[in-house]
Parts: structure tokens; sequence; C-alpha cells
């Protein structure tokens, strides 16, 4: 999605890889490497439309489309595509602005298979369809139009392991700084997650585990490796050492964790670190 680094060209065609193409710079490359090796090479061409993040600018897509058959010389296109900046806000005229530089733009080139939606894009009707569609958070249960009910099942499931079970009494406190006070006799439970598996460190003190069912409030720090829950209310056969806790599930969704935490999404998920032991 990144283009063709200088010098790169040989390891992506040993791949099987292919690239995106943004800048004219990386279509002369990826042509002339083409050129070299006497055959076409796949490729899709990136046009910015108004994110000024990648894909080609104005300058350069009026160069491409005036002098067309020189510049695509060797490439195999396999679609044109741009990025939607503003899709997860339906009252933004960025959105509708974005469609209409898509279709001038199309409207000078080659014709060839269209991609324009991530997953909030998707959501903004058959107009932002084209060809190819490109969801991203939504394949993970994320709402991907705030604007709706959340159409997406959701399908992230975070476990911690319980590795300690502990009986607290005032004037106890939990955690670093002494930041949770013990106000009645009951129990903590040490939970095998921390801010080095990417579980924010901002959600100190937020949030709700559930245990066998039933819901263990988290208290004090997040630490480098452990979280601490307040297990008090669990009955005492359903907790043991060994035993999980569900950190992200039904009860808790990405979305209000992402909320809790003062952030997004998008953030909760990619920072889920290697450390976890993942089922599909």
């Amino acid at each position: 999605l990144h283009g063709v680094p200088a010098g790169t060209e040989a390891e992506l065609v040993a791949r099987g890889l292919i690239p995106v193409l943004s800048s004219l710079g990386e279509i002369e490359r990826w042509g002339a490497h083409a050129r070299r090796l006497n055959r076409k090479l796949p490729a899709f061409i990136h046009i910015d439309t108004g994110m000024n993040r990648l894909g080609l600018p104005p300058a350069e897509l009026d160069r491409l489309c005036n002098d067309t058959a020189n510049l695509l010389d060797g490439i195999d296109l396999q679609a044109w595509m741009s990025h939607l900046a503003c899709a997860d806000d339906p009252a933004n005229p960025v959105t509708a602005e974005q469609l209409r530089r898509v279709r001038a733009a199309l409207a000078r080139l080659p014709r060839a298979p269209i991609s324009l939606s991530n997953s909030a894009g998707i959501f903004h009707g058959a107009d932002y369809h084209f060809d190819l569609l490109r969801p991203g958070i939504a394949l993970y249960g994320a709402n991907p139009a705030p604007w709706l009910p959340n159409p997406m099942r959701p399908v992230i499931r975070l476990l911690a392991r319980i590795l300690q079970v502990r009986d607290v009494a005032p004037p106890d406190t939990v955690g670093y700084d002494a930041t949770h006070r013990i106000t009645a006799p009951g129990k903590v439970a040490a939970l095998g997650m921390g801010y080095a598996d990417g579980y924010p460190w901002s959600l100190a003190g937020k949030g709700m585990a559930m245990v066998a069912g039933h819901p263990a409030p988290l208290i004090g720090r997040v630490s480098m490796d452990l979280l601490t829950a307040d297990v008090t209310g669990i009955p005492p056969h359903l907790l043991h050492v060994g035993g999980w806790a569900d950190i992200i599930g039904a009860h808790r969704d990405v979305d209000q964790v992402a909320h809790e935490a003062g952030t997004i999404g998008y953030e909760v998920l990619t920072r889920l670190g290697s450390r976890y032991h993942r089922i599909y």
C-alpha cells in the first residue's frame, strides 16, 4: 500500500507482490523495471482526491492524463484507487467532493476497475461502491458507521488469565502509586495482561472485566504485564487461579474500550501485541 521504495522493484517481483503506486516517480520506476524484464508488471495507482497523504497530487495526475501511453508502458493496471478522508462523518461535504473528483479523474483516464470506499465509505451507498471495496475495521466488528447502530457483529474476544487472588481490607491499596483504596473487605485478582500487550495505560481504573459471567471492575494502575480487578462479587466456586477474565467481549466491545481510553477502535485493535495467543 505504501508504494515501491527505490531499489525494491526486483524483490517485489520475486515475491509476487502488487504495489500501489502513489507518485509519478514510482510509476516511472515500476514501468522501467517491467520493460527491463520485457513483460508487464501489475500495479494499482492511487489518485489523491483530498486526503493529502499518499496518491498522485493534481499536477502529477494532469501529467499522467496527458501522457498515459508512455507513463503506463509496461504496467498491467489492476485498478485506480483513492481514499476517503471523512467518511465516518455523514454530514461532512468532503466525502461528496472526493466522489466528484474521482469521477472527474476517471473521465480522463483509461478504463480499469475502481476502488474508493473504506469501511465507512461502504455505508454511504452504491454511488461509492464501484468495483472493489476495502473494508478494514468493519471486519473486526467495530462500528464503521458511527451514525448508525453498529451493523457489524463483534468478533474480538480478549481474555486475561487469572494469576492470583487475594483477600484485601481497609486500609489496603492496590497497584502503583496506591491509586485505588480498599473501602471494605473483599478480593482482588491479578490478571496477566498490561500495557506491554497493548492494553492502554490510560485505562487505569476504568472499565469492567467479566469472570464466569459476573462483572469485575478493573481497579488501580495498568502495569506493564498486569491488571487488577475487584472480584469480591464473584461466587467463590467460579473464581480460581488459572481461570479467565473477559476484557473485551460481548459486555465491553472495542468501541467502548476505545471510548474509555480516549482513543479510537483502530488504535485499540492495532496495539494488541504479539504476546497474545490467538485463536481464529
